[in-house]
């Protein structure tokens, strides 16, 4: 019992506890991607698709996608759809969205251009009970140093999608030891000023989810130390659904040690 109540009151635990709260709320949004309920790649000639609005296609050249509500309520950037709309999109770049009741159609563009429902009435949301995760201990808060590159480099990741690819610039590498011996990791640019670093390491497929964990990193500080604390590593929405394209992680990125810290394996793949 003592030990239960220490741990309610360490900071470091109570600050995970959180954490994890927090992000166990955003995964628990009623348009997230756990609210993923199909995933159609469009093709150049113009068509419909079951309980959605109007037609949808791309470009020959996949440059753009196109949206025609033929008279169909639908709301896009906050404005009523009236009549065809382009949408040019970044490669493996964050998508764009268009709301028709109560669902939301993800468009996004992954060499080729998709479209993704997001529906609060999925059943994989509907089930949700949290992530299961390892207990947070401060030995899996390590220290680091970023490494930029000289110019950002352009580096093609394989996905979860067979036959599908990523490419996102890598701005450097991060270094840190474990047990004595030294890993390099590629970064990503994260979300803000910080990193994202793709891994797999000696749990994966074991008691994580076996494609791929995310983590997060703060911003270097002046002297380029970073903090790894593999407590926070998350599973990506592929772990959750199979209407994702996530990210494999780098050549590299795959540790040779078992990070028994972080999110585990979701309930739903169990």
């Amino acid at each position: 019992m003592s030990g239960a109540v220490d741990a309610a009151q360490d900071p470091f635990v109570q600050d995970w506890r959180n954490w994890k709260r927090e992000r166990e709320q955003s995964l628990a949004d009623p348009h997230g991607w756990l609210a993923l309920v199909s995933l159609d790649w469009l093709g150049t000639e113009p068509r419909a698709y079951r309980g959605l609005p109007g037609l949808w296609w791309q470009d020959e050249d996949a440059s753009a996608a196109h949206f025609d509500p033929r008279g169909a309520r639908a709301v896009h950037e906050g404005e009523p759809v009236t009549g065809p709309v382009r949408f040019e999109l970044v490669n493996s770049g964050a998508g764009t969205r268009v709301v028709a009741g109560e669902v939301e159609i993800e468009v996004a563009r992954r060499g080729g251009h998709l479209i993704r429902v997001h529906d609060p009435k999925a059943p994989v949301l509907r089930a949700f009970r949290g992530v299961p995760a390892y207990d947070p201990e401060p030995e899996w808060v390590l220290t680091g140093t970023y490494e930029p590159f000289d110019e950002p480099r352009p580096t093609t990741v394989g996905a979860v999608v067979e036959g599908l690819s990523h490419v996102y610039a890598a701005p450097g590498v991060v270094r840190f030891e474990h047990d004595g011996a030294e890993h390099v990791l590629t970064a990503f640019n994260g979300r803000g000023s910080g990193l994202s670093i793709l891994f797999t390491d000696a749990t994966s497929g074991v008691t994580t989810y076996a494609a791929n964990r995310s983590l997060a990193v703060p911003p270097p500080a002046e002297d380029g130390t970073v903090v790894l604390d593999f407590t926070r590593a998350v599973n990506l929405p592929c772990a959750f659904t199979d209407h994702a394209t996530c990210p494999l992680p780098p050549e590299g990125n795959a540790l040779p040690f078992a990070v028994e810290a972080g999110e585990k394996t979701p309930y739903e793949r169990s």
